[in-house]
């Protein structure tokens, strides 16, 4: 079995998802870590709940990005990481990250790639009047929010309105990344 090391910032609702996929057979694999840059983030009590080590690594305290990275890339080699799995994880990785686990390492975004990369891509959406919202898995690259697409689910909502769209990215997202990720992982990509 491949073990996952999951990045989380806030609630982490995609990181449960994951945890019950793996609980319930529907995604095999261990998840051996949480990366996580925020000490306020839920996510963390979800790792807790759920025994699962957490590695906290917060920008003040490293001098420079890079330093903080290493660290991320040292923890993620002391957990034996086949995978990084970015679960709402607002911070780019660094070149050095990426390079060391090329073609391995996911991240799910609320938007239809390449449109509405970043930060509330749900209100940029809504600002420009969008009709069709989606999420979308991809590699991660370099870019922000800018790598190979993996999968794509659209969908049109019912009323223009962010809590009722918001709630059915986060169905989305809690039906497809666990099942994505679990075909990623049969598949192995070198």
């Amino acid at each position: 079995m491949k073990n996952i090391v999951v990045f989380a910032s806030g609630f982490g609702s995609n990181f449960q998802a994951i945890i019950d996929s793996v609980k319930h057979g529907r995604l095999q694999a261990n998840i051996v870590g949480l990366i996580c840059d925020n000490p306020k983030a839920y996510a963390i009590e979800r790792a807790r709940i759920n025994y699962i080590p957490i590695a906290l690594f917060e920008r003040k305290n490293f001098l420079i990005k890079e330093e903080m990275d290493e660290a991320i890339l040292n923890q993620c080699r002391q957990w034996q990481a086949d995978w990084l799995i970015l679960a709402g994880y607002m911070r780019l990785l660094s070149p050095e990250v990426i390079h060391a686990y090329p073609h391995h390492i996911v991240n799910i975004h609320p938007s239809l790639l390449p449109k509405y990369r970043g930060l509330d891509a749900v209100g940029q959406a809504l600002d420009k009047n969008e009709k069709i919202y989606g999420i979308t898995i991809h590699y991660v690259d370099e870019g922000m929010d800018s790598g190979e697409i993996i999968c794509q689910v659209p969908f049109e909502p019912d009323v223009l309105d962010r809590d009722h769209i918001e709630r059915r990215l986060h169905q989305l997202e809690h039906q497809t990344y666990p099942a994505i990720i679990q075909k990623l992982l049969l598949e192995e990509r070198v």
